[in-house]
C-alpha cells in the first residue's frame, strides 16, 4: 500500500523517523500501525537487517521517541526528558576485522532499544551539530517532513523535488 511507504526525504534517520507519522496538520496517518512495521522501518533505512523482531512496547516507545523527536526538532523550547533518556543509553560499538579483501567493519546486531537510541543520539548530534540551523519542514501546503537543507545556497524548500516541489510548482503554473 502506497501510504504505508516510507519517505526517505529527509537526509538523517532521526528526520526520516519522525516521518513515520504523516499529515500532522491534519488527520494524521501513523505508518507504525504494528511491531512489523517499526522493524521493517528500520531494515529500510539500513540500520538492521530483517530478522530484527519489535514488541508492542517497542512500538509504544518508538512511537513516544517519534513525538519527542519532532518536538525538539521543530520548538525550540520542547521537553528534552524524554530524548534524554534515550540518547544517554549505550549502544554496542561497531569493531574492526581483518578479512581476504583487508579490514572489515563489524556491526553488532541491535536490538531495537538500541536502535531507538541511535536513532535519538543522530537527533542529538543534528541538533548540537553544524547543521542544526539548516532542518527545515517541508514548504508544500498538506506536508510536515523535515529534512536538513544541505543546498549550497542555503534554500530549499521542499522534501522531494519530485514531490512536493514539482506539485507546489503545477499548482502555481495552472493557477
Amino acid at each position: 500500500m502506497k501510504d504505508l511507504a516510507f519517505p526517505w526525504h529527509g537526509g538523517r534517520p532521526s528526520l526520516n523517523f519522525t516521518a513515520t507519522l504523516a499529515k500532522r496538520g491534519g488527520p494524521a496517518f501513523d505508518r507504525l500501525r504494528t511491531p512489523a512495521d517499526l522493524a521493517r522501518w528500520f531494515h529500510e533505512a539500513g540500520l538492521a537487517d530483517h530478522s530484527l523482531q519489535a514488541s508492542g512496547k517497542d512500538l509504544t516507545d518508538a512511537r513516544a521517541l517519534r513525538e519527542a523527536l519532532y518536538a525538539a526538532l521543530t520548538t525550540p523550547t520542547a521537553d528534552l526528558t524524554l530524548l534524554n533518556h534515550w540518547t544517554t543509553r549505550p549502544t554496542p560499538g561497531s569493531t574492526l576485522e581483518r578479512t581476504p579483501d583487508g579490514l572489515k567493519l563489524r556491526r553488532p546486531h541491535l536490538d531495537t532499544e538500541a536502535l531507538l537510541t541511535v536513532v535519538a543520539q543522530d537527533a542529538a548530534d543534528l541538533l548540537t551539530g553544524p547543521l542544526a540551523h539548516r532542518i527545515r519542514e517541508c514548504a508544500h501546503p498538506g506536508c510536515w517532513l523535515l529534512f536538513v537543507d544541505e543546498s549550497r545556497a542555503n534554500n530549499r524548500r521542499w522534501c522531494s523535488m519530485e514531490t512536493c516541489g514539482a506539485r507546489t510548482k503545477m499548482s502555481r503554473y495552472r493557477t
